[in-house]
C-alpha cells in the first residue's frame, strides 16, 4: 500500500475531506455493529479493575463453540441440588448486556425445567470485564458478601435482583442499589459494608478470572456443561454467548 505524505493530506478539497469523515463515520459503525452481532464475544485491552486486576488478558486464546474443556468449580456459589447428575458452570458479568439477556430470556426456563427437578446444578463464578468497571466488580463483591451472611440461596437472590435492576452495561446499579438490594434481603447492613470496603472476596474474584483465563473463555457469558462430580471438576461442553433455551436443552439431554 502507497505512502500518504502530508503535503498530499493539505491538498485534499473539502469535498474530499468530507469523504475522509464519513469513511471513518462508517467504519466506527460497523466495528460498534461487530461487537453487538458477536453475542458479547469482545475482547478489549485490559485495564486496572476496583479489584486490582480481574480483568481477561487480551492473549487468552478462543475456545470454539462445543469444544470440550476440563472446568473447576471451584468453591463458588450452586444454585441446585448438590446431587444433580449435570454442572452448569458459568462464567458472567453482573454489566454484560449479553448476560442480563441470558437471565432475562433463557435462566428462568432452564432453572424451572432443569435446575427445580433435580437435574441439573449451576456454578456461578465472576468474570468482570475491564469495560463494564468500576460496577462490575462492585456487584461481584457485593454478591459474594450476600453470601458471606446468607450463604447459596441468599447470593441467588441477590444476583437475580442485580440481573433485575441493573442498567447493564457498566451503567450499574450504584452504591445505593447494591445497599437498597442487601436492606431487601434482610441482610446485616454493619457487616455487609465491612465485608464490601475490606474487599473480603477480592481475591475469590480474581480466582475466577485466573480460571477463565486459563481455559480460554474470554467473554461473557461463557457456560461449560457436564457431568456432575464430587470435587466440581468437570469436562464442559462450552456454549458461549446468551444462547436460546433450546441450545442447553440439546446439551443437557445429551449427557443425562
Amino acid at each position: 500500500m502507497g505512502k500518504i505524505n502530508i503535503m498530499q493530506i493539505k491538498k485534499l478539497t473539502l469535498s474530499d475531506k468530507i469523504s475522509v469523515q464519513s469513511a471513518l463515520l462508517i467504519g466506527s459503525a460497523l466495528i460498534s455493529l461487530s461487537i453487538l452481532i458477536s453475542g458479547g464475544v469482545v475482547k478489549l485491552k485490559s485495564s486496572p479493575s476496583v479489584l486490582g486486576q480481574a480483568t481477561i488478558p487480551t492473549t487468552t486464546p478462543g475456545v470454539d463453540q462445543g469444544q470440550i474443556a476440563t472446568v473447576s468449580g471451584d468453591d463458588d456459589p450452586v444454585l441446585g441440588s448438590s446431587s444433580a447428575p449435570i454442572t452448569i458452570i458459568e462464567f458472567s458479568d453482573y454489566e454484560c448486556p449479553y448476560c442480563k439477556r441470558h437471565f432475562d430470556q433463557t435462566y428462568g426456563q432452564l432453572k424451572t425445567d432443569y435446575i427445580d427437578t433435580g437435574k441439573v446444578k449451576l456454578i456461578y463464578r465472576d468474570l468482570p470485564l475491564s469495560f463494564h468497571e468500576p460496577e462490575a466488580s462492585k456487584e461481584a463483591l457485593a454478591a459474594n458478601c450476600s453470601r458471606d451472611q446468607g450463604g447459596d440461596s441468599v447470593y441467588f437472590k441477590f444476583h437475580d435482583e442485580v440481573f433485575k435492576k441493573t442498567k447493564s452495561n457498566g451503567e450499574g446499579l450504584g452504591e445505593n442499589g447494591i445497599y437498597q438490594i442487601s436492606k431487601d434481603l434482610g441482610l446485616n447492613q454493619t457487616d455487609f459494608k465491612n465485608c464490601i470496603d475490606n474487599q473480603k472476596y477480592a481475591k475469590e474474584i480474581k480466582d475466577d478470572v485466573s480460571e477463565a483465563s486459563k481455559i480460554g473463555a474470554g467473554s461473557t457469558p461463557s457456560f461449560y456443561i457436564g457431568k456432575s462430580s464430587p470435587n466440581n471438576v468437570i469436562q464442559g461442553i462450552y456454549l458461549r454467548g446468551a444462547q436460546p433455551f433450546d441450545q442447553f436443552k440439546k446439551v443437557i439431554d445429551s449427557l443425562i
